[in-house]
C-alpha cells in the first residue's frame, strides 16, 4: 500500500498536493492481535480463514434452551467455532494473554496512520461482539455475547462515520508520502462504502455487489434483521442500517471456472492484452436464458443459516458445453441474490424499484443485462465499478463539512452512467425457473448436504 501510494505521488504530484483528508475502507472480518505498541503478535486472520475452534459458547442454561427452541443453537455454536478470537484463546493462549487489542484490519491501518486504536461503527463486520443496533460493543449480559467473549479492555474505541480519528503521524507520512497532519476521517467497510458509493441511501434502491462475495443490500432507518437473529450492519449514515444477504463464493466462482475450464480464453486474452473474463462474457449471448435447463446453486461455502450447504449443478444433458456452465454460474449467483432480495423485501415490508450494481462483475454489459432480465427491474451502473472508493470519499467530504448531509453528497458525487432495461419475455423464463426449480433445490438436497458434512467433517 505504501509503495502504491508513493508511486501514485510520483506520477501525479500536483493532484497529490491537493489531498485534504484520508479515509480507510477495507475488506471485512480480517483480524489481528496486537500488543500495547500496536505490533502484530502473529499473522492476521483473513476473512476466509478456515481454522476452527473446538469449544462452544458458555451460555446459561436458560439462554441455551431459548436458542434451541428457535433453532439457533447450532448457528451459535458454528459462529463460536468460526471466531478467530476463540481459536487463539484455545490454541495460542500465550498470544491471547499478550494481546492488548483485538483489531479488525481497518482499525489496524487507522492505528498505523494516526497512532490511535479506534475504528468506525460502519466497519465492525466480523466475528466480534458488536451491537449494530446501538452502534457500539455489546454489553456483558447480551444474549449472544458468549459467542465472541472478548474482554472489553481488548476492544478498541468506536466512532461514528464522518468523525475525526486523528491525524497522519510523521512515520506514516514518511511511509506513504501523505502530508503529516492530514486528518483521518471514519468511513466504513468495503460493502458499506459500496452501498453509499452506488447512491443507495433510500430503501427503494437495492445495492448488488458482484465481488468475490456477492451481496444484495439496502439502506433503512429501521432495524430490520435480514434473517432471524442475523443483525443488519451499521450503515455509514448515522442511525441507519444495511440489511444484507451474502453469497460467500459469489464472483470467486468466475475465477474458479477460469482456472479449471477456460485455459483457451486465458491464453487468447493474454495475447490480446485483455482480461479472460471479457472473452467469456462475449460468449454469454451464445447461450439462451436458463442455459437450456442447467441450474447452478452457488453455495460453495455455506453461510450462517445454512451451515451444511454445498454447491450443486442440476439438469445436465448432451447439449451442454462449458460455456453453458459459465452462464449457469452467472445465473446461479443471480438466482441466489434474487432469493436474498425477496427475503429482504419480506422482512422489511417494501418492494425494490431499481438495482444499482458495483464490483468487478458490474463491468460487463452482458452480466448487467442478464441481471435486469432475471430481476425484472432496471439495473443501473454508476461512473465507476470501484464504488467503495466513492463511498469512502463521500464519508470524508460530509465529515469535513463540504456537504451538509449524505443526500447532498450523493446527488453531487454519484452519477448513473448506464441503465439496462429488463426484457420481460426473458424475465418470465427466469421467473418460472426460480419459482419452480431453484427455490426447491436446497430443500431437496439439504439432507444429502448434511450427510456429506457428517462424513467429511470428521476427517
Amino acid at each position: 500500500m505504501c509503495l502504491a501510494a508513493q508511486t501514485l505521488k510520483s506520477v501525479c504530484p500536483e493532484e497529490w498536493e491537493r489531498i485534504e483528508a484520508v479515509s480507510v475502507t477495507t475488506i471485512r472480518d480480517t483480524a489481528l492481535c496486537v500488543d500495547r505498541e500496536g505490533k502484530p503478535l502473529r499473522n492476521a486472520f483473513v476473512w476466509l480463514d478456515n481454522r476452527s475452534a473446538k469449544g462452544r459458547p458458555r451460555f446459561s442454561k436458560m439462554a441455551r434452551v431459548m436458542l434451541k427452541s428457535i433453532g439457533m443453537d447450532k448457528t451459535a455454536d458454528m459462529q463460536y467455532r468460526k471466531s478467530r478470537c476463540n481459536w487463539v484463546m484455545e490454541n495460542e493462549p500465550e498470544i491471547w494473554e499478550k494481546t492488548y487489542k483485538f483489531l479488525l484490519i481497518s482499525g489496524y491501518l487507522i492505528f498505523r496512520l494516526t497512532g490511535n486504536m479506534t475504528d468506525s461503527a460502519a466497519s465492525m463486520v466480523g466475528h466480534v461482539p458488536f451491537d449494530h443496533r446501538e452502534r457500539n460493543w455489546q454489553k456483558k449480559g447480551a444474549l449472544t455475547r458468549p459467542v465472541f467473549d472478548i474482554p472489553p479492555e481488548k476492544l478498541c474505541e468506536i466512532r461514528e462515520p464522518g468523525s475525526g480519528l486523528g491525524c497522519v503521524q510523521p512515520d506514516a507520512a514518511a511511509d506513504t508520502g501523505l502530508r503529516e497532519g492530514l486528518p483521518v476521517i471514519a468511513s466504513g467497510s468495503d460493502k458499506a462504502c459500496e452501498i453509499l458509493g452506488l447512491g443507495c441511501i433510500s430503501r427503494e434502491k437495492a445495492a448488488i455487489s458482484f465481488g468475490t462475495t456477492a451481496t444484495v443490500s439496502f439502506t433503512t432507518d429501521r432495524y430490520v434483521e435480514p434473517e432471524r437473529f442475523i443483525p443488519p450492519y451499521a450503515a455509514i449514515l448515522n442511525q441507519h442500517y444495511n440489511p444484507e444477504i451474502e453469497i460467500y463464493r459469489g464472483y470467486w466462482l468466475v475465477s474458479w471456472f477460469k482456472k479449471e475450464f477456460a485455459q483457451k480464453e486465458m491464453a487468447a486474452a493474454e495475447e490480446l492484452g485483455i482480461p479472460a473474463e471479457e472473452l467469456l462474457n462475449r460468449r454469454l449471448k451464445e447461450i439462451p436464458a436458463g442455459c437450456e435447463g442447467l441450474i447452478l446453486q452457488p453455495y460453495f461455502t455455506p453461510n450462517t443459516t445454512m451451515p451444511s450447504a454445498k454447491g450443486a449443478i442440476i439438469g445436465f444433458s448432451d447439449v451442454h458445453t462449458r460455456i453453458h456452465i459459465y452462464r449457469a454460474i452467472i445465473e446461479g449467483i443471480n438466482f441466489a441474490l434474487l432469493d436474498g432480495m425477496r427475503l429482504l423485501e419480506k422482512q422489511s415490508g417494501h418492494t425494490f424499484q431499481e438495482i444499482f450494481v458495483g464490483g468487478g462483475g458490474a463491468q460487463s454489459d452482458e452480466i448487467c443485462q442478464i441481471t435486469a432480465d432475471m430481476f425484472g427491474l432496471p439495473v443501473k451502473r454508476v461512473q465507476s465499478h470501484e464504488v467503495s472508493g466513492i463511498g469512502s470519499a463521500i464519508a470524508c467530504f460530509v465529515g469535513m463539512g463540504e456537504f451538509k448531509n449524505y443526500e447532498e453528497a450523493v446527488e453531487q458525487m454519484v452519477s448513473v452512467r448506464d441503465t439496462f432495461r429488463p426484457d420481460m419475455e426473458q424475465h418470465e423464463i427466469y421467473r418460472i425457473l426460480y419459482e419452480e426449480i431453484f427455490k426447491k433445490i436446497y430443500g431437496r438436497l439439504s439432507p444429502l448436504y448434511a450427510r456429506l458434512h457428517e462424513i467429511y467433517g470428521k476427517r
